[in-house]
Order: structure tokens, then C-alpha cells, then sequence
């Protein structure tokens, strides 16, 4: 489909463990019988969502992680400045598929012009939310005042945000952090003035901009905001959520309304299935590790016939050198090594059948 306006042509193809602080639950909650809600999208209890990740959540990781129980995706984060621009890479993250929805496009951006501007075209992708991205901490992110920079310019952030709201007619929605550092540890009363400008939801990373990826998630604070009674909008957790007991336990004791995934679902895509399968008692039978693999080829064509067997590949292997799968295998780091320098598909494959064989004989 082809979307034209005036001033834009875009192309839509159709194709460690965290803090544990007990605390008390003051909001009585019964999962069994609450759907979380973004504007008029319905995610049932306790949904799991993926988080949006550079170089990581393109369209064919999505679709992975759709079938096997996500049920909220997003696409890399979007550059305003760059889409604003024009820029072909950055306009070519707007693709989406009908089968991956509810799908969120996320965007991040310094000023407010540019992030009204990119909002307005990527409206026009018809995303199901579109993402402000206030917590990225990278630097050429972050240190350029977008991301979790924004976190040392509430006014600005807050602007971004009101007139974002405003400029368009999907469900805005906010990630971001605890804060910059520890000594700024603002979320709680950041979270009642997001919401004061109009938006649907809010993600919290249980870091500060300072920890980077560092240290542990402390969810203690992502509490404190899902159980502050003037707070109304869902709550989404995010942060070191790696097993499924660590999801449930993110429901409990926390309260929060969806937990969000990330580097846990590197090479993970049915991480979700796990999950879920858990927090519903399914007792469904978990995949065995020659269908894990298979998922893990499966994502490796997807790629390269989406792109091209170069890039295809390299949106794939950090997934298949960073698979849960492999650990066990003695001497694994030179295979691990060899994925990652690999540039044809019949050079993964052959050590994917490999890795097969020597998991086979360590489980015989």
C-alpha cells in the first residue's frame, strides 16, 4: 500500500535478576478478571509485551515473538529528526504488518517541532500506538538530549509530550527511566505529569540513565507509581525480566498492568509461550531444542529474504550467538565466535546443524 500526501510518500509493505523490596499491594487486583487497556485495544490479563529494540525488533523477530504469545509489539525506535528528513533507513522502519497488530511505533527526537512533524507521518503507517522514547541511554541518544537525556529537561519532555498527544488521533504512549541518576530519582511524580498530558500508557524501565544496563532493575519504584491512587493510566514494568517466575512475580507484587520484555527474548523469541504457558497453568509441553533451533533458521530466512543474505544475516546472528539454547555446550565460545563472522546463510546453517548434534549427544 502506498500512503501519499503533499509533502510525504511513504511505502507501507503488508508483509541479573531484578530488586525484590516487599512491599504492600494497596490496589486489590483480580487478573483472571481485568484486560489491560491502551485506548480501545484490548490485551487480556497479564499481558507480555516486546520492547522496542534498535538493530533487534525488525518486522521478522516481530512475528516471531507475535506467534509464540506477545501481545503488544514494537518496532525499532524511529529517529525524528532523521524521518523528518526523509532519511530511506529511517523511513523503511515504518513497515508493518496487519498479522503483528497490536503494533507500537516508537519514536525519539530533542525538539518539539520534530517529534509533532514525525508523529503526524507516522500516523499515516496506521500503527496501533506510536511510543515516545524517553529512556534510551546510549549516548549518541541520550548525551544529544533525546532518549533519557530528555530526563534533564522535564519541561521539554513535557512539551514533546502534550503537543505529540495533541498532533495526532492514535494512542500515545511513554517508556522511560527512573530517572538520570540516583540522586534523581523522579518517576513518581514524572508519571502523574505525563499523564496530565493525555497519555494512554506508561512503560518504566526500572533503571536511571546513569546505570545504563548495569546493576539490577529495582521494580520497588515502578510499584510505588502503578499503586499511587491518582494514577489511571496502565502501567507497564520493564527490566530484567528473564523467567517466567520473575514475570509473575512483576504482576504480584507490583501490580503493574503488562511487563515488557527486551534482552531476555535475544535468541528467545518463545520466551512469550514460557511465560505465558506459566502464568496460565497451561502445562503445555515446552519446545524442544530441534524446534528451537528450527525458530531460530526460521528467523534467519525471514531476514535474508526480506532484505538480502548480507543484511538478513546480520539482523540475525547477534540473535543466534546470544540463544539461551547454546549454553552447555563445552567450548562454545569459538562457535559462538564463527556465528558471528559468518556472512553466507550455508555457513550459519552448518553451524546450526552442529550445535544440534553436540546438544544431542551431551542430553544422551
Amino acid at each position: 500500500m502506498i500512503i501519499f500526501n503533499s509533502k510525504y510518500l511513504l511505502i507501507i509493505l503488508f508483509y541479573p535478576r531484578f530488586t525484590v523490596t516487599l512491599q504492600p499491594q494497596n490496589k486489590t487486583r483480580s487478573f483472571l478478571e481485568e484486560t489491560m487497556k491502551i485506548g480501545n485495544i484490548e490485551f487480556g490479563p497479564q499481558p507480555l509485551f516486546l520492547a522496542p529494540m534498535e538493530d533487534v525488533t525488525d518486522i521478522g523477530f516481530r512475528m516471531l515473538c507475535k506467534r509464540f504469545g506477545a501481545a503488544m509489539v514494537y518496532t525499532e525506535f524511529v529517529s525524528a529528526e532523521a524521518l523528518v528528513r526523509s532519511i530511506k533507513s529511517t523511513v523503511s522502519k515504518l513497515t508493518i504488518s496487519d498479522e503483528e497488530r497490536p503494533v507500537g511505533i516508537q519514536i525519539y527526537g530533542r525538539t518539539t517541532e520534530d517529534m509533532v512533524e514525525a508523529a503526524k507521518i507516522v500516523e499515516q503507517a496506521h500503527p496501533d500506538v506510536i511510543d515516545i522514547n524517553f529512556g534510551c541511554p546510549v549516548k549518541k541518544v541520550a548525551g544529544k538530549g533525546a532518549g533519557a537525556g530528555m530526563l534533564r529537561n522535564i519541561p521539554l519532555l513535557l512539551d514533546i509530550t502534550r503537543e505529540v498527544v495533541k498532533a495526532v488521533n492514535v494512542p500515545v504512549t511513554v517508556k522511560t527511566r527512573l530517572g538520570w541518576d540516583c540522586d534523581n530519582l523522579i518517576i513518581t511524580d514524572l508519571a502523574e505529569q505525563l499523564q496530565d498530558c493525555g497519555i494512554q500508557a506508561l512503560t518504566i524501565h526500572g533503571r536511571t540513565r546513569s546505570q545504563m544496563y548495569t546493576g539490577e532493575a529495582d521494580w520497588s519504584l515502578i510499584g510505588a507509581v502503578k499503586n499511587n491512587p491518582r494514577i489511571h493510566i496502565p502501567i507497564i514494568g520493564n527490566g530484567d525480566i528473564t523467567t517466567p517466575e520473575e514475570a509473575k512475580l512483576a504482576f504480584d507484587r507490583y501490580g503493574v498492568d503488562a511487563v515488557m520484555i527486551g534482552r531476555a527474548t535475544f535468541g528467545r523469541p518463545w520466551i512469550f509461550k514460557e511465560i505465558r504457558d506459566y502464568l496460565d497453568n497451561t502445562g503445555a509441553a515446552p519446545l524442544t531444542v530441534d524446534e528451537k533451533i528450527d525458530l531460530l533458521e526460521e528467523q534467519l530466512r525471514i531476514n535474508v529474504e526480506r532484505i538480502d543474505e548480507y543484511r538478513g544475516i546480520l539482523h540475525t546472528r547477534r540473535h543466534l550467538a546470544a540463544s539461551p539454547i547454546f549454553k552447555g555446550i563445552p567450548d562454545f565460545r569459538q562457535t559462538r565466535i564463527a556465528m558471528l563472522r559468518a556472512t553466507k546463510v550455508d555457513e550459519l546453517t552448518e553451524i546450526l546443524k552442529e550445535c544440534r548434534e553436540r546438544i544431542k549427544s551431551l542430553e544422551s
